[in-house]
């Protein structure tokens, strides 16, 4: 009787956590995007695609850039069919490939006049090396969205006043950056045990964090403004490349805890939504909110060094 006694009370207050934590503010913003035109990378899947929906109803024309050929076109069906809009275009970008990235941004600029959003959603779980040879979660995460985002700066500055959106997570507050094993292995960490896989996560995180800080810095005296956000911890496919076992514990904490991927997308709807955060350009937003970050997140030289050190890796400087 007590052990039901115990599991209905456990519910009960799962329930409410639920309710008033987990689920989080929304974005509230009615602003229309008719005219506009949207990039969201890795929109195949997850909160990516919910956003897409979102500001394709909003009257923008979205692009949808994402790895898969197939399951970017299943989504461009999908998310077509769930806005009602037809101006949504499927374009092919591996940002584990610095040769894709450059493909996509030449043909995205010979092909599209304008460019008012930048959403640099996309991000993987998992170790290994990109075609480049770069630390995976550090070449995806990170270096792809740096390359990418500079490629198409002088678009966005065109179409100002413009946004771009870096998902980061909370998770940047565990990470740390270690120069030495980037400048000699290209990469964030080495291990594969699952708390280092977690570490290397967290450390790619941490740089779009920091990335977004220079950006910043880098943009004033323009009207691009950019914005890092932790969307909460979001019931998607990022932990597809996980184990069984690992998906099986994850499953009950995904049920209770974790934001469906429509709840997920509210804090990045914000940031690229949300009428006079203009000011807050390079600050971090959480729930719909600005927060506050620790001081290695906003680190002047530890950003500057880490933009030189990218701008090397992908052959911009």
């Amino acid at each position: 009787m007590y052990l039901l006694l115990g599991i209905g009370v456990f519910i009960v207050v799962a329930y409410v956590f639920r309710e008033i934590v987990v689920k989080g503010k929304r974005c509230t913003s009615t602003v229309k995007l008719h005219g506009k035109t949207v990039i969201v990378t890795g929109s195949n899947t997850g909160i990516g695609k919910i956003t897409a929906i979102d500001l394709a109803k909003r009257g923008a024309r979205v692009i949808l850039a994402c790895r898969s050929k197939q399951r970017g076109e299943a989504a461009l069906e999908e998310v077509k069919r769930e806005s009602g809009s037809t101006q949504v275009v499927f374009m092919q970008l591996d940002l584990g490939s610095l040769k894709s990235v450059r493909s996509f941004a030449e043909n995205f600029l010979k092909t599209e006049s304008r460019l008012d959003l930048l959403i640099n959603n996309a991000g993987i779980l998992m170790q290994g090396r990109t075609e480049d040879g770069l630390g995976m979660m550090f070449g995806v995460n990170h270096i792809g969205h740096f390359l990418l985002t500079n490629l198409l700066l002088d678009r966005l500055k065109a179409c100002e006043p413009s946004r771009v959106v870096n998902l980061s997570s909370v998770a940047h507050n565990f990470g740390k950056i270690d120069f030495d094993c980037l400048n000699k292995h290209k990469a964030l960490g080495l291990g594969t045990s699952s708390t280092q896989v977690f570490q290397i996560y967290s450390d790619s995180k941490l740089c779009n964090v920091l990335f977004n800080h220079e950006l910043a810095k880098r943009l004033q005296g323009t009207k691009v403004t950019c914005y890092a956000l932790h969307p909460g911890a979001i019931n998607s496919e990022l932990t597809r490349n996980t184990s069984f076992l690992m998906k099986l514990l994850f499953k009950p904490i995904n049920m209770f805890f974790f934001k469906n991927t429509v709840q997920g997308a509210q804090t990045t709807l914000h940031c690229a939504l949300q009428e006079g955060i203009e000011p807050l350009s390079g600050r971090y937003f959480s729930n719909c909110t600005v927060r506050e970050l620790y001081p290695k997140a906003k680190d002047d030289a530890a950003a500057k060094k880490l933009w030189e050190l990218s701008e090397k890796l992908c052959g911009l400087a």
